[in-house]
């Protein structure tokens, strides 16, 4: 390929608005060249990192993978990329994870195969390759080379922009593909079982907010959704000042079954019909929450502020409560806490004795601005539902 067509189709991956991360290792270093040199590469890399020594490569994937060299460790690498650019883009931006580890020619001869293995995985689609070089017929940066242009090739093909690409390969080289496409229940399935961390449905209309890294986030269990949560995090985020304002409804709940791919796209539907943007995390509990979501805005209920606090749901353990919502505080997470009724009586912030190392990461929303009496039950039970 000349300069000028790599240009091209970088030009073109950056002007679309995928947000990728990339893990390599072994190979394709040039790849990561050819996508920065290029202006607009903040809009497609999220993060490149190379897991070269075999300790990186086991932190990276949190385990020891049975081969470094594989099929089943790239996409392993994609799919472990693909959650972290969920976790590092703007909220409903299309993301990809882009996963190679290859065996090239190096200082020493090697006794098997020159080859390498790359992966790509978006929310409908696992695709995955692998190529077998013909040994010695080209230098460790000739085959580098080879894998950089298979590999942009491979991230213009996820982010469905054109791309033309002449085969480097020889006829004695082999090339073996294959893909994937998820249904939306399939995906649901795989957001369940903890295959992937969180799915998000860009329903708001107000194009403006997905630029806003911030999110603030109001998470329930939505059944039904009414007024009283749009309200909520309206006043939420008139006192916020900025961030994207969207719900989250977690998959898995701590104290039931978690919730069927059928129940999740019926409560999916009610976001869909008040324009409002929904995330579907797998993850029941703040501190899991402020891991997935770090710097976030979390609106809760006063009731809900009061479990937080309570050592009861830490094993009885205040120095393991301080713990818990410290790590949250870490991250950069804060509360704002609207007043509920608690065990019969309505209670604001100032009802309850936030420890002092606390204080300043929970904030009040006034009951003159909020105050929703009401619960999803009462109005179930009200309709007969």
């Amino acid at each position: 390929m000349t300069d000028a067509c790599i240009r091209t189709v970088v030009e073109a991956i950056h002007a679309c608005p995928t947000q990728a991360v990339l893990y390599l290792s072994g190979g394709a270093s040039q790849a990561l060249g050819m996508l920065m040199s290029v202006p607009g590469a903040s809009n497609t890399v999220l993060e490149a990192v190379v897991p070269y020594s075999r300790m990186s490569m086991i932190q990276l994937l949190g385990k020891i993978p049975s081969n470094y060299c594989s099929r089943q460790t790239a996409e392993i690498m994609a799919l472990s990329a693909y959650n972290r650019a969920l976790k590092l883009s703007r909220p409903g931006a299309p993301v990809l994870g882009v996963g190679f580890t290859g065996s090239l020619a190096s200082s020493r001869p090697k006794l098997g195969d020159h080859r390498f293995h790359l992966s790509t995985r978006t929310s409908h689609q696992l695709w995955v390759s692998t190529v077998t070089l013909s040994k010695g017929s080209r230098t460790r940066e000739e085959e580098d080379k080879v894998s950089s242009h298979l590999l942009l090739k491979a991230i213009a093909n996820a982010c469905k922009v054109p791309a033309t690409f002449i085969s480097e390969l020889t006829e004695s080289e082999t090339s073996d593909e294959c893909e994937q496409q998820f249904s939306e229940d399939q995906e649901f399935e795989q957001l369940i079982n903890g295959d992937i961390c969180f799915k998000v449905y860009p329903f708001s209309s107000d194009t403006q907010l997905f630029n806003e890294e911030r999110k603030i986030i109001l998470s329930g269990s939505f059944n039904p959704l009414h007024d009283g949560h749009l309200k909520l995090l309206e006043v939420a985020t008139s006192i916020c000042g900025d961030g994207y304002p969207c719900f989250e409804l977690s998959a898995v709940n701590a104290d039931k079954p978690p919730l069927t791919v059928s129940q999740i796209k019926d409560r999916v539907k009610q976001f869909g019909k008040v324009g409002r943007t929904v995330i579907i995390s797998n993850q029941p509990y703040f501190y899991k929450k402020a891991e997935l979501f770090p710097g976030s805005a979390f609106v809760i209920g006063a009731d809900t502020a009061a479990r937080l606090i309570n050592p009861k749901y830490y094993d009885g353990d205040y120095g393991k409560m301080l713990e818990t919502l410290s790590r949250c505080k870490n991250v950069g997470c804060t509360f704002l806490v609207g007043g509920r009724n608690v065990d019969g009586v309505f209670k604001v912030l100032e009802d309850f004795d936030i420890p002092e190392v606390l204080r300043d990461m929970f904030m009040s929303i006034p009951a003159d601005s909020f105050r929703m009496d009401i619960s999803s039950s009462e109005i179930r039970k009200n309709h007969g539902m």
